[in-house]
């Protein structure tokens, strides 16, 4: 990998429905192919913790290789979804969707699910998140705008957040009403602080760094300037910044 060089790029200041009307410009990816390039992530061996959203959707692009996923239910080496015929009220994810069984699968209480997240465990999170910060902040949990979260409704996610080894962020890029999700300050409550080491929207594959968001890689037909307009912090540029793979 090459060394990074921070590349001057004009970030432009656009309203909101400037915002809206440039990202429905742009080719993105789709929920699925943004699972498909956050499973290129994943590695032989690893233990893998899919969040509600997107990240269940990883399940289904991991194909040969050798990865273990554990759902916080008390459920370790999941498998793909379940299509309609194979659905088992008794075998699902996070998101209470329905999973499948592999050869191997096994099952234990909630308490010793959560022993595996916070002792270190989980070689990689895979989550989604409302907001994240050039720090590597997370806010996943509460829109106040919405009111969500009042009494509750954390969950698990900041157990991942910080007990897994990488966390991985899947999520679009901003929001349906023009609101940009990747921030210089979070401005929603937080998950986790400095938690977001990798981000992967449906324009960009953004790593999070000791001195910056560095872009990695983007949408065919999707420039640096294009991402930096839709981005708050200021993007480092990679030397080896290349076209997403898919």
């Amino acid at each position: 990998m090459g060394m990074d060089v921070a590349v001057s790029i004009q970030n432009e200041r656009l309203s909101k429905s400037e915002v809206v009307a440039k990202i429905q410009q742009l080719p993105r990816l789709d929920r699925e192919l943004m699972a498909f390039r956050v499973a290129q992530e994943l590695k032989d061996g690893m233990y893998v913790n899919l969040g509600i959203g997107i990240p269940t959707l990883v399940a289904n692009w991991i194909g040969d290789l050798d990865i273990i996923l554990q759902s916080e239910i008390g459920m370790l080496k999941t498998g793909p979804l379940a299509s309609a015929d194979e659905e088992d009220q008794d075998l699902i994810n996070a998101g209470s969707q329905a999973v499948t069984e592999l050869p191997g699968t096994s099952y234990f209480n909630i308490v010793e699910s959560f022993s595996m997240i916070r002792g270190g465990y989980m070689d990689a999170a895979v989550l989604g998140a409302l907001q994240v910060s050039e720090k590597g902040d997370l806010a996943s949990w509460n829109n106040p705008a919405r009111g969500l979260g009042r009494l509750g409704g954390i969950g698990g996610s900041m157990d991942l957040a910080i007990g897994a080894k990488r966390v991985i962020v899947a999520m679009e890029h901003v929001t349906t009403n023009g609101e940009l999700r990747i921030l210089k300050e979070c401005t929603y409550p937080l998950t986790g602080q400095r938690c977001v080491d990798l981000i992967v929207t449906d324009l960009a594959v953004i790593e999070v760094t000791n001195r910056g968001l560095v872009l990695r890689e983007a949408v065919p037909g999707v420039t640096p300037e294009d991402i930096q307009a839709l981005t708050e912090p200021a993007l480092i540029v990679a030397e080896d910044f290349k076209e997403m793979q898919l």
